[in-house]
């Protein structure tokens, strides 16, 4: 994308990878391809991308152990790279780079002692809103426009990565670090159960959110769709390929984005996301605290019970 900066920020740009392991890639591979992704797979790596996109959003591992993150990468313009560094040292210590990574970069570990990766790279978060997405039609006999016919849904293919949510085991502590080490914004929040952080050179109303748990893990990778058919069509494609476990469809408060989750195979979530708030690199957002009751939907079901399981809390 674009270069996009906010004067005197020093700041990463974009999440430039998440990357989790899980016990079997086969389960990974047909989940993945079922949502929509494009997916390479090279010995017992899986590397996830958007159709039409050349961007490496994410890298599943086998491990034949029970499914954990292992670490986020985050990208940085290349001016920006040494003070970035100075700047996390303030609150964190350099570690070795992960041992399932290519190496490359600095690392640190967050306040929930996940390894965070800094690189160089392309900015990969929007640089503006997108154009609406108005549902899907086709002209009738007339002219008019009228639904598409079931029979020609196309297939949803979702376009971007939007945002990693984290479970977290002290929210607020976890998002001054992010704040503080990389430079990430404070969107809103909901006591400190939950937190939603933006990038300062333009993103999503969040790249990166993190809720309250008994132990670190990855709750939910979100995925930017063209319009509220295709959150639907999508819920529609998962159920079908047998994924029946999910929430939604609904609309967000916080973010105001359209949403429906999918429960993966190692009980964390997918989710396809449409007309999220925006925060550009000149905009002041005016950030809340929320009481929960009006913090999490407007509209939907009801949240199911294993929406908020950390099955990555008996970890090691």
């Amino acid at each position: 994308m674009t270069q996009v900066k906010r004067l005197n920020a020093t700041a990463v740009h974009s999440v430039n990878r998440f990357v989790f392991s899980v016990p079997s890639l086969d389960e990974a591979e047909k989940f993945y391809q079922c949502f929509g992704l494009k997916t390479n797979r090279q010995g017992k790596q899986l590397d996830l991308y958007t159709h039409g996109h050349d961007h490496c959003w994410g890298s599943v591992h086998e491990s034949g152990k029970a499914k954990r993150l292992e670490y986020l990468s985050f990208g940085a313009y290349a001016e920006d790279f040494e003070a970035l560094k100075k700047q996390a040292l303030m609150v964190a210590k350099q570690v070795d780079p992960h041992p399932l990574s290519d190496g490359q970069g600095f690392w640190l570990r967050d306040t929930d002692g996940n390894q965070v990766q800094l690189v160089i790279g392309n900015k990969v978060t929007p640089n503006a809103k997108a154009a609406p997405g108005w549902p899907l039609s086709q002209p009738n006999a007339i002219g008019s426009p009228v639904s598409p016919m079931r029979s020609k849904a196309p297939r949803v293919q979702p376009q971007r990565l939007s945002h990693v949510l984290l479970f977290a085991t002290d929210v607020p502590a976890l998002s001054n670090f992010y704040q503080q080490a990389l430079g990430l914004r404070m969107s809103d929040q909901s006591q400190d159960l939950i937190a939603f952080l933006h990038g300062a050179h333009s993103s999503d109303h969040h790249l990166l959110a993190m809720v309250k748990s008994e132990a670190p893990g990855l709750h939910h990778t979100s995925w930017a769709v063209r319009s509220i058919d295709e959150v639907g069509l999508g819920m529609e494609q998962m159920t079908a390929a047998g994924y029946k476990n999910g929430w939604g469809m609904g609309r967000h408060v916080i973010g105001s984005n359209y949403f429906y989750y999918v429960q993966d195979p190692w009980g964390s979530f997918s989710e396809f996301s449409y007309d999220i708030d925006f925060i550009g690199a000149n905009d002041v957002w005016p950030s809340g605290d929320y009481p929960p009751e009006d913090s999490f939907y407007f509209w939907g079901p009801s949240v199911p019970d294993y929406f908020t399981i950390n099955t990555e809390a008996t970890r090691s």
